[in-house]
């Protein structure tokens, strides 16, 4: 049935009253049948002390953490004797500690109470000929006698019944064999002993479990038989005797016993070296266990290699099981690396790749990799792809969703076919694992994958691409700027990488530049930097050197300026609109003159200014938003008190916004007080070159309050000139900086605006261009000629050079790598240097 303690928000537990008999199968139905536990992944045994015992602050908190981090973790079922006192009682407090500290029943621990019904303080209460559901336990410490009462802490228990009152130990056989019939249920599941404190009971259970295989690990500090057992742990085997010279002959030999096996003995001792709980002693327990366990075989291994990942203890694992001994095949790794992946555990993901599991057999059955996108978490790539192809998402998503995320980010549509096209072409798996990595910004996953990239520059670049993109459309700020950064990370890397190439190759980092890469849809490094906006990768001496072909925004004014011309030509030739015609072209020689900057742009003094230009026109938009503002205020203000019921709208706009704008620059106006001239307006307002006189008495008088007038000119002048004129002169400033200190990297740039203008345009001039184009026309429509441009920007290589091309770049990473890890040590060391000599 059910049992309750009383305590407030406490969830009621489940009891059964069984007899010593009972068969540990119908008890393992109950727990997962009728109780609804899941199967445990590890069954810890905790025993020891009977009666209260000490321990200190920090061994106990070690304890208690380890213990809840090993049940949440793994899933596991800690059984103990179920009383509220000794060794039993501190896990129960373990137990109620993470009650509170959580605020649900997922991470809820299981803890199994197998104790003696005869030895049940007020066991009465659980007894009900009508039934009483849940049964009402309530805890008597001070009068329990020689009984004990249960713990309120524990979830279940079973309370074993021969019929004798107040003998302890009942419980003893009847859970030795459930144990045994749990972990030999089903798949083999480990078993571990924790031993603290305890007496002789304690030790011939710990000797009954190491005679059964059973690791015991045993913490020392917690007294009598923990200790003596981990002190005589210590000594050599000839001399383990002396310390056992004070007890019985039979004791000591069962000492002698235990720690003639060492494998399955492990002291958990609390040290200033010792930085982790007792969950790592289990795990070593289980792993020295089964190292020397060889009838195990490969499952047991599999077992204890699943609880290193749950508790993500990779040090661990490369000690105790990815040892010179072991030899592992690539397929008995792949769940494990599936694991580490969905777990986000990037150690785990290095050391198995370091430890034979290759990507290629690990992703060659495509099921994977969309196991792998299901798994993903919540993030902008799931919700724009959604977006995207919404009712044909799941089709797609069974074809290579990556691909599709970066032809997406270019805002252009795929159809299938092209896509099943370019996936047949070309695949490798560290691509794959790449961008599944990239597209929910891990870094860790991420930097480990791009190691694997064989096309690593390519790949760089376009994560690059991708996280810029995701970061414009993400509203999260923070996650934004991480994008960002992570971004450039992947800029900067490209830049190592061909820097390392550069410095190596000229010819061959030339060629790497413009190849086209079958693995990311035939384009090229230097398309994709373009795209990306990768201003830094695209200014590098090697980069500059190559010529390409880019959408340039000086385009928008040639196509403007000759739209204008055409305009203003073909008004001149009608009568009517000479003069309109005349209008056009003087705007049209203010454009052709602003797009003459354009050729500035290839001087290294005044192409950086000419992006100030362009940033400081941005921020004039938002100023002149705040400007408005308080020009429309005043304006408005000031036209209403002063002028009453003009209907001349010319008028009124000059009078609410022009003349208030002019203000800011010293043209105050004349009639906010009373010593206006009342000739420079017009009375009845009927003077188109006069404004309307303001309000007036009989008398001619201005009736209008002189003071508030003044007062609203003198707030608008004080916000306007001086607040609002000194914020934009900081934002120009500031601006101003921010180019300036990467004048060289911008001029190297905007190089390339040049460039493309003047490589993609006949060299003839105006008129005979047209033989030019006429030239250009007959190549491509009846000659079939590729142009010469695609050709210098989009190198096809045969694929034996394509994947020597390829080997030399992975050196050159393998390089890039390799400098950038002795850089950051040496950086570290000096910084310890550093700190030593403060």
């Amino acid at each position: 049935g059910d049992i309750t303690f009383g305590s407030l928000g406490q969830k009621p537990g489940k009891y059964a009253r069984v007899s010593t008999n009972t068969s540990p199968d119908i008890l393992y139905q109950l727990l997962t049948e009728q109780w609804k536990l899941s199967p445990p992944n590890l069954l810890i045994s905790v025993t020891g002390g009977a009666k209260d015992f000490y321990l200190k602050a920090r061994l106990k908190n070690m304890f208690r953490r380890g213990l809840i981090k090993v049940a949440q973790t793994t899933g596991a079922w800690i059984i103990t004797g179920g009383t509220h006192v000794g060794v039993m009682k501190h896990v129960g407090q373990a137990v109620r500690d993470n009650v509170l500290s959580c605020s649900s029943t997922q991470g809820r621990v299981v803890a199994i109470g197998v104790a003696t019904w005869g030895i049940i303080h007020n066991r009465d209460s659980l007894v009900y000929s009508e039934g009483c559901f849940p049964a009402q336990y309530v805890m008597d410490v001070k009068g329990q006698g020689r009984l004990s009462n249960l713990d309120n802490n524990h979830t279940h228990f079973l309370l074993v019944d021969d019929g004798t009152h107040g003998h302890y130990g009942v419980e003893i056989e009847l859970r030795s064999r459930l144990e045994k019939c749990i972990s030999e249920n089903g798949a083999t599941i480990p078993v571990v002993c924790v031993v603290l404190d305890g007496g002789p009971g304690t030790l011939n259970t710990m000797y009954n479990t190491i005679l059964n295989g059973t690791p015991c690990v045993v913490l020392e500090g917690s007294g009598r038989v923990a200790d003596l057992i981990a002190d005589v742990a210590e000594l050599p085997l000839h001399q383990s005797h002396l310390s056992a010279v004070s007890h019985p002959v039979c004791f000591m030999l069962k000492i002698q016993d235990i720690i003639r096996r060492p494998h399955l003995l492990t002291v958990f001792r609390v040290s200033e070296e010792c930085h982790w709980d007792v969950d790592v002693a289990i795990l070593q327990a289980l792993l020295k266990a089964s190292r020397t366990n060889k009838s195990q075989g490969t499952e047991y291994w599999k077992s204890q290699l699943e609880l290193a990942i749950a508790w993500n203890r990779v040090d661990i694992a490369e000690t105790e099981i990815f040892t010179e001994d072991s030899q592992w095949e690539s397929s008995e790794l792949h769940w494990a690396m599936f694991s580490a992946l969905v777990g986000n555990k990037p150690e785990f993901v290095r050391l198995l790749l370091e430890n034979g599991v290759s990507l290629r057999e690990f992703l060659q059955d495509e099921q994977t990799l969309r196991e792998l996108y299901t798994r993903l978490p919540n993030c902008i790539f799931l919700s724009k792809l959604a977006k995207r192809v919404q009712s044909s998402r799941k089709q797609l998503l069974k074809t290579r969703v990556p691909y599709l995320f970066i032809c997406l980010s270019k805002n252009q549509t795929v159809s299938e076919g092209s896509l099943r096209a370019t996936i047949v072409e070309e695949r490798d798996p560290g691509k794959d694992l790449f961008l599944w990595a990239v597209v929910q910004s891990n870094k860790e996953l991420a930097e480990i994958a791009w190691e694997q990239c064989r096309d690593c520059t390519s790949a760089a670049l376009a994560a690059s691409k991708i996280l810029k993109k995701m970061a414009e459309d993400i509203k999260d700020t923070d996650k934004a700027e991480e994008m960002k950064e992570l971004a450039n990370h992947y800029e900067k890397h490209a830049i190592g990488v061909f820097s390392e190439c550069y410095n190596s190759d000229q010819e061959r980092a030339q060629k790497l530049l413009v190849r086209a890469s079958p693995l990311w849809g035939r384009t090229t490094c230097l398309r994709l930097a373009l795209e990306a906006n990768d201003k830094s990768f695209v200014a590098q001496s090697g980069v500059q050197k190559a010529t390409m072909y880019i959408q340039d925004l000086w385009n928008i004014l040639d196509v403007l300026s000759i739209l204008l011309f055409i305009i203003g030509l073909a008004f001149r030739l009608i009568s009517t609109l000479f003069y309109a015609g005349k209008i056009v072209l003087c705007i049209d020689f203010v454009v052709f003159c602003l797009r003459l900057m354009a050729i500035f742009t290839i001087s290294r003094t005044l192409g950086p200014k000419i992006i100030i230009v362009k940033r400081m026109m941005m921020d004039m938009f938002f100023f002149l938003f705040l400007l408005s503002i308080w020009v429309v205020a005043y304006g408005v203000a000031k036209q209403g008190i002063l002028i009453n019921n003009d209907s001349r709208l010319d008028w009124i706009f000059r009078g609410a916004v022009y003349e208030p704008y002019l203000t800011i620059f010293g043209n105050f106006p004349t009639n906010i007080d009373i010593t206006f001239d009342i000739n420079s307006c017009s009375m009845s307002g009927t003077d188109p070159l006069k404004p309307k006189c303001p309000v007036l008495d009989d008398n001619q008088n201005p009736v209008f309050p002189e003071w508030l007038t003044i007062t609203l000119l003198c707030v608008y002048l004080l916000f306007a000139n001086i607040l609002l004129l000194n914020l934009l002169i900081a934002i120009f400033n500031f601006t101003f900086e921010e180019v300036q200190d990467n004048t060289d990297r911008i001029w190297k740039f905007q190089r390339y605006e040049l460039i493309k203008e003047y490589h993609s345009r006949p060299a003839a001039p105006p008129p005979f261009i047209i033989l030019s184009h006429i030239y250009l026309l007959i190549s491509k429509m009846v000659m079939c000629r590729q142009s010469t441009t695609s050709k210098e920007f989009k190198n096809e290589l045969p694929q034996a050079e394509d994947e020597e091309l390829l080997s030399w770049e992975s050196l050159m990473k393998d390089r890039y790598l390799l400098t950038t890890q002795q850089e950051q040590s040496q950086s570290m060391e000096q910084r310890i240097l550093d700190t030593a000599q403060k």
